[in-house]
């Protein structure tokens, strides 16, 4: 085991061990009704690849467009043996319109490739409209692509970084059509919390009224109804609001990336008293490879591959430990350390003690 990596989750548990304790403001665990983005999507070209676009016999969608683009631009009577171009690429442009966006502001876009292209590196994107799901045209979108990652081939040999046939377009859209929204004109505001919790959404309840008067009532663990009051606009309203601070509760979890090893434990995590026990084998095998040869001048004899393989085994004695319950994250992370186990045994001791009815938490797999 990495000892490196050990004492880094170590260091990482204990770490979380300290009560949840700090405040947040309102505006960053809340979302207000109505006040979103939008999704756009489009198709389009784009021109100018060294040679590393779309094939046309591939991808016969980007010669109908590139011969209808063309035809708009008042050339054509194009036929297939005519188009013979390898510098174009079929791509959708998404983006994401976001709340009181203005006709005439930017906003960036991502650029993929729908065909067989190898890069899209140093092309430009023409003229693309972008719909929302209305089917309504709510920004145009043109220019220089940047492309993160490459790619680059040889006779025998080929390296390929990121991905080259994905790109961004940063202020790459314009707004053309503005979603109709009058935030004054509503009579109350529903503040949406992002974690539910009837504990946090008491808490942002009197956190308003305590502060500004009796506005806020919470209609249930997720929502927090806000009334117009008085001489204030909703907008004062709103602008009083999120700066106020509270303490959001959280239920007890324990998040779990088994490709990475990586482990995180909420403040708020008990067990039952348990016994642990982790142990096991470690086998390895190791193939080498010699080679035989005939003697000189010999007739007949040929060269063969001789493997040869090394198999060891290395047993590990199992070891038990007791581990408190019901005190505090500190007692399972001192339990754990007592047994020395890895991240890879940390993931499947805390999966068996759930599975034993002993860890009071969520244990969620990513």
């Amino acid at each position: 085991m990495n000892i490196i990596v050990k004492f880094l989750l170590v260091g990482l548990m204990v770490g979380l061990c300290a009560p949840a304790s700090a405040q947040v403001r309102i505006k960053d665990i809340v979302t207000v009704e109505g006040v979103r983005s939008n999704q756009l999507v489009g198709y389009g070209l784009v021109v100018g690849l060294n040679g590393t676009g779309d094939s046309l016999r591939n991808a016969p969608f980007t010669q109908s467009a590139i011969e209808g683009m063309l035809e708009r631009l008042g050339i054509g009577n194009l036929s297939e043996d005519q188009m013979r171009t390898a510098n174009t690429a079929a791509v959708m442009v998404t983006a994401s319109l976001p709340a009181f966006a203005r006709a005439g502001s930017t906003i960036d876009v991502v650029v993929s490739s729908l065909g067989d292209s190898s890069s899209l590196r140093g092309g430009t994107l023409i003229v693309t409209p972008l719909s929302a799901a209305d089917g309504e045209t709510y920004a145009v979108a043109q220019g220089p692509i940047a492309v993160a990652g490459y790619a680059a081939q040889g006779l025998n040999a080929s390296i390929v970084e990121g991905v080259p046939t994905g790109a961004r377009i940063e202020n790459g859209a314009i707004v053309e059509r503005e979603v109709p929204f009058a935030f004054n004109d509503m009579d109350r505001v529903l503040l949406a919390l992002r974690n539910p919790d009837f504990v946090t959404a008491k808490r942002v309840e009197e956190a308003i009224n305590n502060a500004i008067g009796p506005i806020a009532t919470a209609l249930d663990p997720r929502t927090i109804a806000i009334e117009e009051g008085g001489k204030m606009s909703l907008f004062e309203l709103m602008a009083d609001i999120e700066p106020l601070l509270v303490e959001p509760d959280q239920v007890a979890k324990v998040v779990i990336d088994a490709r990475s090893g990586t482990i995180v434990i909420g403040a708020n995590v008990r067990i039952d008293r348990v016994a642990v026990s982790q142990g096991g084998l470690t086998v390895t095998v190791r193939d080498d490879f010699d080679v035989s040869q005939p003697e000189q001048l010999s007739i007949g004899g040929t060269t063969v591959v001789v493997p040869n393989s090394t198999v060891e085994v290395e047993k590990r004695d199992a070891k038990f430990a007791v581990i408190d319950g019901s005190v505090s994250l500190q007692r399972l992370v001192d339990g754990l350390n007592a047994i020395g186990v890895g991240a890879t045994e940390t993931i499947s001791i805390l999966q068996a003690i759930k599975a034993a009815g002993a860890l009071h938490a969520d244990l969620e797999i990513i």
